[in-house]
């Protein structure tokens, strides 16, 4: 679709997902050049924006906000702001709303540029040491045993590699879940990534690491390794 005139633009930008010094001086440059940010949490970015020296208007744009407020932001690109995209860290648009109004923006003729960098999912998947040409990535399943079994299910043959997003105070019922749903299947705990206390936990389902081993806190990325036939059906 053609560039209204006046339009504005839409940059998606990732952020630190733990380490400040992990952001691009590209991705600096355009944070700085934006009209506005439109975030996940204003507190959050605000001390992203601290440690950058600037002061930037903030929208918010999370699992709460309405449809007709995200339409209001899109509005507001379309009558020519240019708009930085940004979550809490990582990649925003990825698990996330701010996917609604990158869609919005691209049928009203918005131009939507990204600024690549860190990411949890891709950060995860390096660090597991498993199949990473073909995944998937599972975002945050449902809270429930039967919801989670629902969703695994659909992987018990599957040699594709999953990446999830868990909170630490479910991981030990999670495991438990996915050994049921998955078989004794490889899998990594990602705490904690590129900050002080970062921590890479291996290990095979059904075995669940102590609370001592792994501590029950922090953000937690899990990775589980795609079924091998040869070897599954050996065990």
């Amino acid at each position: 679709m053609a560039q209204d005139e006046g339009t504005g633009s839409l940059t998606l930008v990732c952020t630190p997902i733990g380490n400040l010094g992990d952001l691009s001086p590209r991705a600096s440059e355009a944070l700085g050049a934006a009209d506005h940010w439109i975030v996940e949490d204003t507190r959050v970015s605000g001390k992203l924006a601290s440690v950058l020296g600037l002061k930037k208007p903030m929208r918010v744009l999370n699992d709460h906000t309405s449809p007709a407020q995200i339409e209001r932001y899109a509005q507001e690109l379309k009558d020519g702001a240019n708009v930085a995209l940004l979550t809490d860290g990582g990649a925003p648009a990825i698990s996330d709303p701010g996917a609604i109004l990158t869609d919005l923006c691209h049928d009203a003729g918005v131009p939507v540029f990204a600024i690549p960098g860190p990411s949890a999912v891709i950060t995860a998947l390096t660090l597991s040491g498993f199949f990473g040409q073909r995944f998937a990535f599972l975002g945050f399943l449902g809270r429930k045993p039967g919801a989670i079994r629902g969703e695994l299910a659909a992987f018990a043959d599957s040699p594709l590699t999953l990446v999830l997003f868990e909170s630490p105070h479910r991981i030990e019922a999670f495991l438990k879940v996915a050994h049921e749903a998955l078989g004794n299947r490889r899998y990594v705990i990602c705490r904690e990534m590129t900050k002080a206390h970062e921590q890479v936990y291996r290990d095979r389902l059904p075995n669940i690491p102590a609370e001592a081993i792994v501590p029950r806190k922090g953000e937690i990325t899990v990775v589980i390794e795609g079924r091998r036939r040869a070897l599954d059906d050996a065990d």
